[in-house]
């Protein structure tokens, strides 16, 4: 059958080429040689001459080139012809007897791995910034170096702020000196006003400069703690028990309090954060799996995590918190995991994978290959009295990229197809 089909598309082909090269060739050939003719007489009338070639030769010229043009046409056809042949060939045909993979649908136990890309923060990432501005006269640790809290890491310059808090004392005991000197000539006045020899405005007027001495004494006092804090500042000190990061800062450098870079930030990392992000689909998913939020971070397994090399952290975490809040840019949350890192093996600032279980307990899971996704629906295809039926399934939205969650749809002891599932069609025959 498919042998006469060629043979009637190639018939067909060489006939039409075959009248129409004739058409085309074969009579604007002869047409050519007469008006090439007609125009020679007609300038051989007005005394001039072209020269051509007998009509004989020409026409034989024309009828080279026609059998050029011939050939490059039946060429043509015939890459045609075989272009199609080839093809046909090649198209795939209709297999309606193909068998598919079947299987019984059971209820089980199943636990998912869901696999999220997680940052890794310190406890504590502090960013150490100096107080006061001057040339650090000394780095006190080193790169990587594990610190208490109150160690002291850097020490600026100290010349001009022991300079400020001598001056500040000595402000004070003046200001002292004075307050007690306002103090005699106001218990003084009191006597002589009582004996009537200084009026009340003299009596008035010695009582201001008392309050005003005392007010004095308080201000260089206020100077006098300023300096000394200021001096205690020129000791950059760790505030907390980590590990010390990088040191962009060396013996030399002139710092400030309002300098873009820190001086180092120093990084708890006795326990470690690790933040990974959940969709909106997997956050109530969860929650309607336990049954609320908190039930949820209470319940919920321990979490495993994958190092940026591949290999897995030794020990397991926890997910702590789960933010309240959906980022309306990326529809996301943010769930934190505690990981304990005694062997200092995790780095604040590296990255890597969380890996959370999800237990099912008495479902039903089918691979992804035995379901067809239509839009924003599911399908999968039981096998009834040999042929595909459709059914609609509602999966759960966690999966391990492998298998799906049924939570509705299917029951135990259904027959479904297992595989190929976007190749079959209603109603077809599957066994």
């Amino acid at each position: 059958m498919v042998l006469k089909q060629y043979m009637f598309i190639i018939h067909f082909v060489s006939q039409f080429c075959h009248k129409f090269i004739g058409f085309i060739f074969g009579e604007n050939t002869h047409f050519l040689i007469r008006t090439l003719s007609a125009n020679n007489e007609y300038l051989k009338n007005n005394g001039l001459h072209l020269i051509l070639p007998p009509n004989q030769i020409l026409k034989e010229k024309m009828i080279t080139m026609n059998k050029s043009w011939i050939g490059l046409a039946g060429l043509t056809v015939l890459i045609c012809c075989t272009v199609f042949m080839t093809s046909c060939k090649q198209a795939p045909q209709a297999q309606p007897g193909a068998s598919y993979a079947t299987m019984k649908v059971e209820v089980s136990d199943k636990v998912l791995s869901s696999s999220y890309s997680a940052t890794i923060r310190g406890r504590q990432d502090i960013d150490i910034y100096p107080q006061v501005s001057g040339t650090i006269e000394r780095v006190c640790v080193t790169e990587g170096e594990k610190v208490r809290k109150g160690q002291v890491l850097f020490i600026i310059d100290q010349v001009p702020y022991k300079a400020a808090l001598r001056t500040a004392t000595a402000n004070v005991a003046a200001a002292r000196a004075g307050l007690k000197t306002a103090e005699l000539n106001y218990n003084s006045s009191k006597e002589l006003y009582s004996q009537k020899v200084i009026s009340l405005v003299n009596l008035e007027t010695v009582e201001n400069n008392f309050l005003t001495a005392e007010a004095q004494l308080a201000q260089a006092e206020a100077q006098e703690v300023n300096a000394r804090n200021n001096l205690s500042y020129t000791e950059v000190k760790s505030p907390s028990d980590g590990v010390v990061g990088s040191l962009p800062y060396r013996a030399g450098a002139l710092v400030s309090a309002s300098m873009p870079q820190p001086l180092t930030t120093v990084s708890d990392n006795s326990d470690m954060y690790v933040y990974f992000s959940m969709t909106e689909n997997q956050l109530l998913a969860l929650t309607r799996q336990y049954g609320t939020m908190d039930e949820a971070l209470k319940n919920m397994p321990e979490v495993e995590l994958r190092l940026n090399d591949n290999s897995m952290y030794g020990q397991k975490g926890r997910i702590e918190s789960i933010s309240g809040v959906i980022d309306r840019q990326t529809g996301t949350v943010t769930a934190r995991v505690v990981f304990p890192n005694e062997s200092r093996l995790l780095h604040s600032g590296a990255s890597g994978t969380v890996m959370l279980p999800s237990t099912y307990r008495g479902c039903i899971v089918i691979p992804q290959g035995a379901t067809v996704q239509m839009q924003d629906k599911t399908m999968a295809y039981k096998v009834v009295d040999g042929k595909a039926v459709s059914t609609l399934i509602t999966v759960a939205g966690i999966n391990d990229g492998r298998e799906y969650i049924v939570l509705e749809g299917l029951n135990a002891g259904d027959e479904i197809v297992s595989e190929g599932a976007g190749l079959v069609r209603e109603g077809m025959q599957i066994k």
